[in-house]
């Protein structure tokens, strides 16, 4: 089993055995239900990762990286309500499957514990801790903010879009990363570097995340490719063929986000065509090389030694080669 494995079956099974509160059950099964499903961790093992480098005793990150997920899963339940999302990893969201105030109530239920996990962080980083999470917490919120603004917007720019996913999902990833330094006594500069690597990573994932839900393969990606096309959704592949398109090409395209009676794979199709004809794809694929890039540089910056950080480098090359 190697290092990253290991890490991720000792988060599996600190996650199972861990327990939210009980009565009433209406308010902490809803918390459990979305704990439970399949998400990928990675953002608890970037910082139990991270931690490793500078200590072996990473064990004493396990509690704050469990924080990090709780947290992510808590805007996950509340951005499913805000986006009446029916499925979430292709089971029933906690709206659906409970209703929404549930939703909401647990979710802040949620918001509270990921607060009572940090407090296991040394107490002489404990307040900086916080702080860097409570600017983390606002950013993504500010990132979630900007989404909804965009849905009622056709002229949204590339700039204005990879702020979005900046704030909504990288800032998380370079929160994770940092936290993991902190914990295990990682100098500023360190610090600093590693949250540099995962906030610019985490615009490469989801830019990664916009390109496989057009070209990815179905049985891999775990839900419907094309999905974002269906719906119209303002990812960074639509925006860039809104900006480059003229002429005919640009009127098909526009006719096709307004049609509003269509057959589902006649639409992705012609518009994957698109797409082709202005080489959306290998645009957005040389923007996921230069972020993931980006991110790699700041690792290969930390002061250490190569072999302690070959673990977070692998698992982050990983990432880039994802097809799910």
């Amino acid at each position: 089993m190697t290092k990253t494995e290991n890490l991720l079956q000792t988060l599996q099974t600190e996650f199972e055995q861990h327990t939210y509160g009980r009565n009433p059950a209406e308010l902490y099964e809803p918390i459990r239900y979305i704990m439970s499903l399949s998400g990928k961790r990675f953002r608890p093992l970037l910082t139990l990762l991270s931690a490793s480098i500078y200590s072996d005793d990473w064990q004493k990150a396990i509690k704050p990286a469990m924080a990090v997920e709780v947290f992510h899963n808590f805007t996950l339940m509340h951005d499913d309500i805000m986006d009446r999302a029916p499925l979430r990893r292709g089971k029933e969201t906690v709206h659906e499957k409970w209703n929404a105030n549930t939703a909401i109530l647990s979710g802040d239920v949620m918001l509270i514990k990921a607060y009572d996990l940090l407090l296991d962080i040394p107490k002489e980083s404990l307040r900086s801790v916080i702080a860097r999470f409570n600017q983390t917490a606002a950013k993504v919120c500010e990132g979630q903010q900007l989404d909804m603004n965009f849905e009622t917007r056709w002229n949204v720019t590339e700039s204005e879009y990879l702020e979005m996913i900046r704030l909504k999902t990288s800032v998380l990833l370079g929160f994770a990363l940092e936290l993991g330094g902190i914990i295990s006594g990682a100098d500023e500069e360190s610090t600093q570097l590693l949250y540099a690597a995962g906030e610019n990573m985490g615009i490469g994932f989801q830019l990664k995340d916009d390109l496989l839900d057009v070209y990815g393969d179905p049985e891999k990606f775990g839900k419907q490719v094309g999905g974002d096309i269906i719906s119209n959704k303002k990812t960074f592949l639509l925006i860039e063929a809104l900006t480059q398109a003229s002429g005919d090409v640009k009127s098909e395209l526009e006719k096709w986000i307004s049609k509003e009676d269509f057959e589902p794979e006649e639409k992705v199709k012609a518009v994957r065509d698109i797409y082709e004809k202005l080489q959306i794809r290998t645009f957005t694929q040389e923007k996921i090389d230069d972020y993931f890039a980006r991110g790699i540089n700041s690792l290969e910056q930390l002061n250490i030694d190569e072999e302690r950080k070959q673990p977070l480098l692998q698992f982050v090359h990983q990432l880039v080669e994802r097809e799910k």
